[in-house]
């Protein structure tokens, strides 16, 4: 099984994760695919509690901490301060389990392809003029788009699915 990659992209507020939530039942279910995400965060995050045991390992100066149950697991790792140690976004594809498609939402100027999520009410300009890994735009609203870009109703999940699986690009072209 080869994995495939596919970036959402759009501003903020303009239904990025809201398409996702949609799309990939639709992927899993009619299309019968593994799915997995890749969402990048603008700030810190933690996905432990503070004063949980996961979380004191963690501030106790732990590199990495995995928590596990029954149901799931989920692996910690903290960055150094040091900018050149940072992940890659390579490296972090690296890190996800083989699977037939990873949808990434976020990390607009690193994505190999891309479809772009524009909402009008946002008034926000469109990505795709100057992200050229942008090939395809799901909106609400009627546009002409240029002919490399393809124009999908946001609210049509069959032809969004589609179109994701038709354009995702091996995980090996992602460098």
């Amino acid at each position: 099984m080869t994995t495939h990659i596919m970036g959402i992209a759009g501003w903020s507020g303009a239904g990025k994760t809201t398409l996702l939530t949609k799309v990939i039942p639709y992927l899993k279910h009619n299309m019968s695919l593994s799915i997995s995400t890749l969402k990048h965060a603008h700030h810190g995050f933690d996905i432990d509690q503070k004063g949980k045991d996961s979380y004191l390992h963690r501030e106790a100066g732990a590199t990495e901490v995995m928590i596990a149950s029954d149901k799931r697991w989920a692996l910690m790792h903290e960055n150094t301060s040091d900018p050149s140690e940072k992940p890659s976004f390579s490296q972090l594809l690296k890190q996800m389990s083989n699977v037939d498609l990873i949808l990434v939402e976020g990390f607009k100027s690193l994505l190999p392809v891309a479809l772009e999520i524009h909402r009008a009410a946002l008034q926000k300009p469109f990505l795709y003029p100057n992200l050229p890994s942008i090939c395809g735009v799901a909106t609400l609203e009627s546009f002409n788009f240029p002919s490399h870009i393809t124009a999908l109703n946001l609210d049509d999940i069959p032809s969004i699915a589609t179109f994701i699986t038709h354009r995702a690009i091996p995980i090996e072209q992602v460098r």
